[in-house]
């Protein structure tokens, strides 16, 4: 009669397994660690009973969890759509939402660091939000504060992001290396005449033009090549003079000092006779940019009769900013581009970097000088100017992208390995090519982030707030 009855029981505790793994299996659910055929044999009197499971949870209900296991949470009972009550979760239970136990988190940061416990600095919402506390506290829904250890935060000045997210936000980073900023410096400028090789033709006193040579505005000339005939009284007195007294130094001279040329004096000279006109000649090679001289007309002393200018070298003059004036220096190479001859470029050098700066433009004339063999390039051309300001010696320099300006300071952040960043303030210098010096704050050698380093710091500027807010409110 007792075998019967045992037997009775252990049909029934065999359908109740079954069933009850069937509908644990459709809920996803895991089943008890002690099988059923252990309870089967313990009916039947083959094994003693099962060992007493490890203590239940203790504490009182700090929320409620969606039975099924999704990421479902309450702080008062609820039940599913379905009518099944949500489980409580007690303050001993072993949960974590960061993927691994808190106890074993607490009790390693809480590990002793030469013999001396970790001192608890504040406490932080377990959620993430940016909330801290100086002293242990619970969260709305009952969850305890968890607890940020000294040299957790690296005082603030190193942040640690996860494998993970370096990956999907494209973190990348190069090693600091000395290296020579050259900065474009792109301004406009204009063609002008050599100063130098300009000269002009005019007439020491009263004259009268009595022929003008063939000669136009645009002419080519050569030098000693007639250009007019004019006759003054003043210059025939001085002629007769020299007649008279062939051997005078001074009448000869008198001559020379009004610009008679030396082949017409010769002339006087050798016949003896004073000339009824005297002809004037260019006095460089070049080209005639004016003519005033007409046949018949009376010129004043110092009227300008022809202006002549050689233009197989000529300047361009840029108009270089003030605030770019630093980056350029006598010697540097230029490349000038004509909007008139599109295609065509001219190489030069910066001759010279004029001691004013414009006080309308705020800018400074920089001189370029150009062989123009041909003549292709005409005064007052509008012009594209480049010039190659780089600096006379290595410095160190990192990628543009590598530095984060707010306007009043810059930051670059340091690789720090295994994860950890540091926001570093620097002192920038020149900037060119793509690469900005660093004057101060890292050194050659030093690895930055130079994509996504943005992100980076805005982590570090929100855990140094959250540092910041815990010592405020740790402060009696």
């Amino acid at each position: 009669m007792k075998r019967a009855g045992r037997t009775g029981l252990t049909l029934a505790a065999i359908l109740a397994a079954g069933a009850g793994g069937y509908w644990a299996g459709h809920r996803n659910l895991a089943l008890p660690a002690t099988s059923w055929l252990q309870t089967v044999a313990w009916l039947e009197g083959t094994a003693t009973a099962p060992a007493s499971a490890s203590p239940g949870p203790t504490g009182p209900v700090i929320y409620y969890r969606d039975p099924d296991g999704p990421p479902a949470y309450s702080a008062t009972p609820k039940k599913t759509a379905d009518g099944r009550d949500f489980l409580p979760v007690r303050a001993g239970e072993d949960l974590s939402f960061e993927g691994k136990p808190p106890a074993t988190v607490a009790t390693a940061a809480a590990a002793p660091v030469n013999g001396e416990p970790k001192k608890i600095v504040y406490y932080r919402n377990p959620m993430g939000l940016p909330d801290t506390s100086p002293a242990p506290k619970k969260d709305s829904m009952g969850m305890d504060y968890l607890p940020v250890y000294a040299g957790e935060d690296d005082d603030g000045s190193t942040v640690k992001v996860a494998p993970g997210k370096l990956q999907r936000t494209g973190v990348r980073s190069e090693a600091v290396s000395d290296r020579v900023i050259v900065r474009q410096v792109r301004v406009p400028g204009t063609v002008q005449l050599d100063e130098r090789r300009v000269s002009v033709v005019s007439v020491p006193s009263d004259s009268f033009i009595a022929k003008v040579e063939n000669v136009t505005t645009g002419d080519r000339v050569r030098k000693g090549q007639p250009l007019l005939q004019l006759y003054s009284p003043e210059l025939a007195a001085a002629a007769a003079q020299l007649v008279i007294n062939p051997g005078s130094e001074g009448f000869r001279r008198r001559l020379q000092n009004v610009n008679v040329p030396a082949e017409v004096i010769a002339e006087i000279q050798r016949t003896r006779q004073v000339p009824l006109a005297f002809g004037w000649s260019s006095p460089r090679d070049g080209v005639v940019l004016e003519r005033n001289a007409t046949e018949g007309m009376k010129m004043s002393a110092g009227d300008v009769l022809f202006r002549i200018a050689d233009l197989s070298t000529v300047w361009v003059l840029a108009d270089v900013p003030e605030y770019d004036l630093a980056n350029v220096r006598v010697g540097q190479s230029a490349t000038i581009s004509v909007r008139s001859l599109p295609g065509q470029t001219f190489q030069g050098r910066v001759a010279q970097i004029y001691p004013q700066v414009d006080s309308q433009t705020r800018s400074t004339k920089v001189r370029i000088e150009l062989p123009n063999p041909d003549g292709s390039l005409r005064p007052d051309m509008y012009t594209d100017v480049e010039i190659a300001a780089s600096g006379s010696r290595p410095v160190v320099a990192v990628p543009d992208s590598a530095v984060i300006d707010t306007g009043t300071r810059q930051v670059v952040i340091l690789d720090r390995g295994e994860g950890r960043f540091e926001p570093r303030e620097v002192t920038i210098g020149a900037q060119g090519g793509g690469f900005t010096e660093i004057r101060k704050g890292i050194a050659s050698g030093d690895r930055v982030v130079v994509a996504a380093n943005f992100l980076i710091d805005a982590e570090s500027n929100l855990e140094a707030a959250l540092t910041g807010m815990a010592t405020t409110e740790g402060t009696p």
